[in-house]
Formats: C-alpha cells, structure tokens, sequence
C-alpha cells in the first residue's frame, strides 16, 4: 500500500557492508516505490579502481552523484529508495541539491568490526573487506538522518525506519524490568503503538527490547529499540515517555533524556521514586523545558499487565495530555471507571503510592501474626487456610486471598511455605514512609511497627541464639477463631485510619488538595491492598468526619476481641507487633486525659522547655524552678 512517504526519495545511507541494499529493497516494497542500488550506476572507471583496491576521490564520484541526482529528480513524483553511501557531507549536499524538502535520509550505523566480519563472508563483490578502512576514515556521520543500530534483523530495521519516517509510535516505554514489560503488553493490548527502549550493555543486556518484542504477538507493531537517539526519533511529538526503571537511576536517564527531547515532551516516573526526589526533578526538568510527572503504580507484575491501580501527579495540563493512556491500562472498578485519578501538585502522586506501601506492610504483617496465633495452637497450614478462606466472605482481599494460596501450595508431599526462610526482605518504601509519619507528626503507629517487624525477622542468627538461652512458655488461654478474626478486623481499620490520616496531614501541608475518597477509590481494584474494607471506605472518606467516629461501632464491637487476642499473645510470647500496637494506639487516642503532664514537667525540669496549664486558657507558657 501506497503511503504519503511515496512522493519522498529516501537514501539509505552508510559503508559498505552495512545493509544498504538489503534494507533499501526491503523498505521500498514495504512502501511500494521504486528501489535504486547507487552501486549499479557506477562509471566502469569507478569500478575498475575499486576492484583493483584504490579508493575513489571526490573528482572520480562527481559523475556518480550527478547520476544518482538526476535519478532523484525523475522521482520526485513517484518518490522512490536509494542505497547509497553518501559518506561524505558535500556528498550528501550534492545528491539533494535544489530537492531538499523531497529528500530523506536515513543511516545505518554499525561498528567498523560487526561490518568487517560482514564484509569478509560475503563473495563477488567488487568492494573487498580491506577497503573498509577508508571508508571509515572518509565517513562523516549526518545530523539530519535517521540512525538506525544495524545490529537488529532487517524486518525490525525497515519498521523502525517506517516510524521515524512518518509512521510516528504514540507512547514510549524506557526500561523493560519485569513491570516495564507488563506495562508494554497492556498498552499494546489497549490498541496503542507504542515505541520500547532498554539499554544496550554488552555482555549483559544486548538485544532486550528486540527480543521482548519478538516474544509476544500484541507487540507485533512496537517499534525495539537500544539506541536512544532512535528511541526518541520513532514517537510523535510531544514525546510521552514513561520510565519504568529503578529510583537510583532516574537522575542519570533524565540527564540523558534531556539532552535528546524537546521543549514540551512528558516524561512520567512510574517506579518507587521518593516525592521530595519527583519535587526536584520537576523542578529540574521544567528549566529544560520538559514536563515531569510522578506516578505511584501499583499491582505487581500481574496489576501492570492486567490494569494496575495508578496514582499520577504533577503538572494537571500534562496529565491531561497522557491521561487517555494511563486510564486505558488502568484496572476497573465495579462501575466501569479506571483506577487511576489525578492525584495532587508535585510529588504527590509517589507519597500516596509511599503511604499504600506502608499501609500493604501492615496489612501483610496482620495476616503473618494471625498465622503464628493460629500455628501456636496447633492449626496446619490447611486448616488455616480453610479460616482465612472463610473469612473472605466478609473480610475479602487480595491478600487475605494470595495467603490461602501460598498457605495450600505443595512441593511435592510439603508445605512450600514450610520451606521459606524466616526474612522478610524490603525495597524501601516502608522504610520511607515510615520517616514520613515522623516528619509529618501524624501518630501512625502500626507503619513503623510492620517496618521493624521485617527487620527484626532479618537477625535470623540473633534470634536463634537468643532462642536457646531465653526459653519461651505458652501460658495463655486458647484465642477463638471468632476472636482473632475481630481482632484481624479491628487492626484493619486502625491501619487504614492512620494511613488516610498521613495522607491528609501532608496533603494539607503541602497543599496538594488530595481526595481522599477518589484515592480509595482507585485502590479498590488493580493494588495490592484492594479489599471489601476499601471499597466501604471510598464513602466514609467523602465527608471530613473523623474515620474512627464513622467506624466507631464496630471498633467498639470488636475492641474486646482485640484486646483479648493481644493479652493471650503476650502470655504465649507471641510477637505480633501490629495486632497489639492497633489496641495500643486505640486506648491512646481514647485517651482525653494523658500523662504527657508528666513529660511536660520533665522536660521544664532539665531543659527549660516551659509547659502549660489546665486553669489557665490564655495559653501562656510557664517555667519553674523545680
């Protein structure tokens, strides 16, 4: 089929050995229009010398670009494909003198020993493998052409050609880790052409975006690439781009992008970059005249591919510019609508994304100390796993539901589970949200009680010595399955209470202005941390009342239940760090009168800190001499 590039003459452009004439023919069948081997139109005085081993000079090709010009003039109207070497400018000026704008250039870039070894087997040709040299010591690379990595199968150059071309992809993917290539495959399901980049390493990564490619049959129209300039060249304007790469990287591919893109391209982190790091790389980017935008993804490998739950932020005329993409991919919740919804001003987007970590820490540790309730009293891993299973029918999530399966999962006659080492490990982000709920003052307890959980699980060899001198008694009385669920249930909302409750404090400091109901909202489908609770909450979060209020009844109803499995834990020297600090924090903040009097005073009494007193409303502060 006949395209608008038709009335174009391309050069195919690069030494010998290369692939012009191989690339050339196959572009010009793709596009339908006639194809020139520059090398047929040789004066016989050329080829002689050639054959004999003596390089031509400019004097000896005049004649020959004076040919092929005349070639490109009779095609104007036809437009038409020419493999030539063109290695020189004033070659280049020549062949596209008075036809500039009809004229398009494309070279084929590959390193002087990939073209040797191609050159030494191949046979009857005139131009012989020691002539290469010169060819590289004549080239000068154009400016204004497509580069094209000649590493790559000759189907998937004529496509990348095709793109930079005029065939321009949509969106562009950089970084093909394991959510990088669940993401590509979502957005090519979704109908969009998009363009995929990976590095080029070699020994190490070599061919990763061409493979990934080849590997699924809804990438058939993605355009590979490992060679950035290309990458770039292939999208239409203005570029969207979306990383998919790890936080301690982003600064050097922005420092790369940014000397490649232009004034009003959109780049979107979608990794678990800090907000105060998105902050300033905004910030950075807009003085290069590039929009950034920060977006928390979550759902895993399987929520990238299937629809994650996706929290984007920054800059609301740039989201709006990318948004069709991000919804598209996006999960769904019950009515239809994409989990995903601007989040806030700046790095707003990341700190949600920092705080649902926090809040799935919890929630993970909830269910392994409801575990070790359970296996201390001598329940199997099915006969947990029936409980939890029950308990779906009320308290669904996804990962009450991953832990019934991991808890069933057999290798061969045995539990796998039974096989796990005891360390849990972490990538940070618990780690981060934690020194958020400290610096934002917000008493979010249970947050940092998951974070040191995992940690403390880490000092395997510690706890082992420990083990043998300390020994452990189980004194406490037997916890109903009835009691523990309450229990589990009461944590939940006290974690999920702390976790909105950072959210808005923050939000409010920073003056994002995030809704916390939308921000449910997109977390009832695709996160980690979906569940019946989140979809109950994306109501109660749609007025500024207190949650614990709103909840208050079954909070009282199960507080009793809680506070029991919590006594009977410690007797059993159980450690459940989240179950017990949910009761602890629920008695603090019920707490109207508390002995922080006490710490007052202390701190007057050695440091001069001054406090204040209950019969006096003016406020004033006091010292005292104690």
């Amino acid at each position: 089929m006949k395209t608008d590039l038709a009335k174009k003459v391309i050069f195919v452009m690069g030494v010998s050995g290369s692939g012009k004439t191989s690339i050339g023919q196959l572009l010009a069948n793709d596009l339908s229009i006639p194809f020139i081997d520059a090398d047929d139109h040789h004066p016989p005085s050329n080829i002689e010398k050639m054959s004999r081993g003596i390089p031509l000079e400019d004097s000896d090709r005049a004649p020959w670009l004076d040919i092929l010009h005349g070639i490109a003039v009779k095609h104007l109207n036809t437009g038409c494909v020419i493999a030539c070497s063109a290695l020189k400018e004033i070659y280049r000026r020549r062949l596209s003198q008075s036809i500039e704008s009809s004229i398009l250039w494309v070279y084929l870039k590959g390193s002087y020993e990939l073209i040797f070894e191609r050159m030494n087997s191949r046979e009857g040709h005139f131009m012989g493998a020691k002539m290469l040299k010169s060819q590289f010591d004549t080239l000068e690379e154009p400016q204004n052409a497509i580069d094209i990595n000649i590493t790559n199968r000759p189907k998937v150059i004529v496509q990348q050609i095709k793109a930079q071309l005029k065939m321009k992809t949509e969106f562009g993917v950089f970084g093909l880790g394991v959510m990088g290539k669940s993401l590509s495959r979502n957005l090519a399901r979704n109908g969009f052409k998009i363009s995929l980049f990976n590095r080029h390493v070699d020994g190490k990564e070599e061919n990763i975006a061409v493979s990934f490619q080849q590997e699924y049959p809804e990438l058939e129209d993605a355009l590979p690439f490992d060679d950035l300039k290309a990458f770039i060249q292939s999208m239409e304007r203005p570029r969207k781009i979306i990383l998919m790469v790890y936080a301690g990287s982003v600064d050097a591919v922005l420092k790369s992008l940014s000397e490649v893109l232009a004034e009003g391209d959109i780049i979107i982190d979608g990794g678990n970059s800090h907000f105060s790091e998105t902050n300033r790389r905004m910030a950075w980017m807009k003085e290069q005249g590039l929009v950034f935008i920060g977006a928390g993804i979550s759902g895993g490998e399987e929520g990238a591919l299937k629809g994650p739950s996706i929290m984007p932020s920054g800059d609301k005329e740039a989201y709006l510019k990318v948004q069709k993409y991000l919804e598209t991919i996006a999960a769904k919740n019950s009515d239809g609508n994409p989990c995903c919804a601007y989040i806030g001003k700046q790095g707003s987007g990341h700190f949600v994304k920092m705080i649902h970590n926090g809040i799935e820490y919890v929630e993970m540790q909830l269910l392994a100390e409801c575990y070790a309730i359970l296996k201390s009293q001598g329940q199997t891993n099915d006969q947990i796993a029936a409980i939890f299973e029950e308990w779906m029918k009320d308290l669904g999530s996804y990962l009450l539901g991953i832990t019934v399966d991991i808890l069933r999962k057999k290798e061969g006659n045995d539990y796998l589970l039974d096989k796990i080492l005891d360390k849990a490990g972490n990538k940070g982000t618990g780690k981060w949200a934690t020194v958020s709920v400290a610096n934002s003052g917000e008493p979010a307890t249970m947050i940092p009680a998951a974070l040191f959980a995992r940690y403390l699980s880490f000092f395997k060899e510690k706890r082992i010595t420990a083990a043998k001198v300390f020994s452990t008694t189980s004194i406490g009385d037997e916890i109903s399955i009835f009691q523990l669920k309450e229990a589990y249930q009461f944590s939940r909302i006290i974690n999920h209470y702390q976790g909105f409750s950072v959210i808005e404090r923050v939000s409010n400091h920073n003056d994002w202005n995030v809704n916390l109901s939308e921000t449910a909202r997109i977390w009832t489908e695709g996160c980690i941390i979906k569940s019946d609770f989140m979809k109950e909450l994306v109501e109660h979060l749609k007025t500024k009342d207190s949650l614990l209020i709103k909840l208050s009844q079954t909070l009282l109803k199960t507080h009793a239940s809680a506070q029991n499995v919590a006594i009977e834990g410690i007797k059993r020297e159980l450690h459940i760090p989240c179950l017990l600090e949910a009761v602890n924090f629920f008695h603090g903040i019920k707490t109207a009168k508390s002995t922080a009097n006490v710490i007052q005073a202390q701190r007057d009494y050695f440091g001069a800190h001054t406090y204040k007193r209950i019969d006096d409303p003016s406020e004033k502060s006091y010292h005292t001499e104690w």
